[in-house]
């Protein structure tokens, strides 16, 4: 390995403590990106805190709208929710990472990656299986992982060495956040019978006093407009976040199964996320054909476990992608959405150019265009199989009917 490493660097305790301990301990030279993904901050700051704990470079990354188009809209197009709740939030911002830890890696000469994950997370795995998909000749350097040391002896080194970074010796929230949402963990949500405090969120404190209506429009499944009004794609997240968190809907409480083996409890919130989710899977009612939506239910779950695992270069993941994009042509048209204090979230209307709905086949007025002499025949077909099993078995003999 070269005497160069990439890290990436998000300007917290244990980041900051691995620039200065790969540097003393490994001799390293650490080059430290810093990606935006929307997580909000000081990133002047992050970047000369990287430096003062004694990074070679530091590196600033906007990553939002590469994210949202490259991340997101796929994920977004498979309805990706792992054990059908979780909406991939840590999971989709560590491949945009990965993808420039190992550019800046090239960049630079450097001969390894290197991350701030515990041997207990989802996270190392994304990192290191995305960074050997990408560049397998690169080494990874997990520092976490190799000092095993307390947060408290963390703490302490910091302290030592005059790290400047803001220290807490409390048990305080570990809380990772992009765009697409915001993962709560450690603390009293260590205990799954203990109700999350308040003061862990965010992003979902009801402040609406009003039930109100949001109209979602997408174009080949893309979430392009509000109201009617044209918005670009990450400014759009940002704003159905807001209006959905605004009435306290977007919480998940859920013990999730880590790809570690580990059982973890989580809490979410993700109001943007979830709301886009619910929109989108209604549009397709509309728009897609049966046989295609069944088999893309089906496909959607092996999805999100592809992401969730950190599986989002593989060419299982990608072919997936290339197949949920296909089913995506006709999804276009716009949702009504209603928005209740409390929480409540509720579709109440969508429309479409090209719907598969059609009133004359559904409707029981006079205006119905369905065949009803079809129906006969069609049923008995439909059925001939069971029907003939029955007859060949016996069955329906008065003995094999329930007493009344």
């Amino acid at each position: 390995m070269t005497r160069r490493v990439v890290l990436a660097y998000s300007g917290g305790l244990d980041t900051s403590v691995a620039v200065h301990w790969m540097g003393a301990e490994l001799g390293l030279e650490v080059i430290a990106v810093a990606v935006d993904v929307g997580q909000g901050g000081d990133f002047d700051r992050t970047r000369r805190r990287a430096l003062a704990a004694g990074a070679v470079e530091a590196v600033v990354i906007d990553a939002k709208q590469e994210l949202a188009e490259d991340f997101v809209v796929p994920t977004l197009a498979a309805n990706a929710l792992y054990e059908g709740r979780y909406p991939l939030v840590s999971a989709l911002s560590r491949p945009v990472i990965v993808r420039h830890l190992v550019a800046e890696a090239r960049k630079h000469g450097a001969g390894a990656v290197a991350h701030g994950c515990t041997g207990k997370g989802n996270d190392q795995v994304r990192f290191e299986v995305g960074t050997r998909a990408l560049a397998p000749d690169l080494d990874i350097v997990a520092p976490v992982r190799l000092w095993r040391i307390t947060r408290e002896e963390t703490i302490g080194y910091a302290e030592r060495h005059a790290l400047p970074i803001t220290i807490s010796r409390d048990r305080i929230y570990s809380i990772d956040e992009n765009l697409w949402g915001r993962a709560i963990e450690c603390g009293v949500l260590e205990d799954p019978w203990a109700a999350p405090p308040e003061d862990v969120f965010s992003l979902t404190r009801a402040t609406a006093t009003a039930p109100f209506e949001l109209v979602i429009g997408f174009e080949q499944g893309v979430p392009v407009s509000l109201d009617g009004a044209p918005v670009g794609l990450v400014e759009l997240i940002a704003k159905v976040g807001e209006a959905a968190g605004s009435v306290g809907y977007g919480r998940i409480d859920m013990v999730e199964g880590r790809r570690v083996g580990i059982k973890s409890r989580e809490v979410y919130e993700s109001p943007a996320a979830l709301a886009l989710v619910a929109a989108h899977r209604d549009l397709e009612g509309l728009t897609l054909e049966r046989e295609l939506a069944h088999e893309k239910m089906r496909l959607e779950h092996r999805f999100a476990e592809l992401a969730y695992d950190g599986m989002w270069f593989s060419p299982l993941r990608e072919a997936l992608s290339q197949f949920m994009a296909s089913t995506q042509r006709h999804v276009t048209g716009e949702v009504r959405v209603a928005l209740s204090p409390g929480g409540g979230l509720e579709i109440v209307g969508r429309r479409s150019p090209r719907p598969l709905y059609d009133y004359g086949l559904a409707t029981y007025d006079s205006a119905d265009s369905f065949r009803h002499s079809d129906a006969e025949g069609f049923v008995r077909l439909f059925g001939l199989g069971v029907q003939t099993w029955a007859a060949k078995q016996g069955i329906g003999r008065s003995e094999d009917l329930p007493e009344r």
